[in-house]
């Protein structure tokens, strides 16, 4: 029987990703535990949902540091402090230095608010709107040092309807955000996904399109082939 997955949250905002994280362990459908919420911001509402919910809750500010490096240095001690198996960036609006994550190599992952690799960056539902997308969505993906240029675990689809503006679209992606995250912790909670070399294996075998999650929030491997 394997034991829970120790999850640290590093975030800027609400929140909202890590409270559908919470639910599903209260709820007992997550086998994990949020051992730390850490954040770039020192009133962050992330962090107030941390310790309403008893959970460690640290603010580390960059401007207080001389450079990325020294900040992310500190930041990270303090993440590793807590002995994470997996490192869950959820809504964290910096972009990770290359040692940092490099010495992370398989153990951080990051939702970002499109189909990627469409609409890196910010104002993701924007620019799908703009580039006449039929389509939208989240991905969870590897981070790497390129910005949301990861190898992507799963996906979430939004189809862009008529009339459709970055708000409303906005808020359609989040209905779906939340249960991939949660869909997708499940997969590191059984140890079941793990990167290689760049690529994602689920179950040992390497998976060579992002699952989908279905209309029951249950993720399916499109295509794995036999080593």
């Amino acid at each position: 029987m394997t034991s829970p997955l120790r999850i640290a949250v590093l975030a800027s905002g609400r929140g909202s990703n890590l409270q559908a994280i919470m639910d599903a362990i209260a709820a007992g459908t997550l086998d994990a535990q949020v051992v730390g919420v850490f954040s770039d911001r020192r009133r962050a509402p992330v962090l107030e949902r941390a310790e309403r919910a008893g959970i460690r809750a640290v603010a580390v500010q960059p401007r207080r540091f001389p450079d990325r490096q020294s900040y992310e240095a500190e930041l990270f001690a303090r993440i590793d402090a807590t002995e994470p198996d997996l490192i869950v960036c959820a809504g964290y609006m910096r972009l990770l230095g290359a040692a940092t994550v490099n010495a992370h190599a398989g153990h951080i992952v990051n939702i970002h608010p499109s189909l990627l690799p469409a609409h890196k960056g910010l104002h993701t539902h924007q620019q799908a709107l703009d580039a006449g997308a039929c389509e939208h969505g989240a991905s969870v993906h590897y981070v790497t040092a390129e910005l949301d240029g990861g190898p992507v675990i799963s996906q979430a689809c939004v189809p862009i309807e008529p009339g459709d503006d970055a708000e409303s679209l906005a808020a359609r992606v989040l209905l779906r955000e939340h249960p991939l995250l949660v869909a997708t912790l499940r997969l590191f909670a059984a140890r079941r996904v793990e990167l290689q070399e760049a690529t994602v294996f689920i179950d040992a075998r390497p998976l060579h399109a992002p699952m989908k999650l279905d209309s029951d929030n249950n993720l399916h491997p499109r295509r794995l082939t036999t080593i």
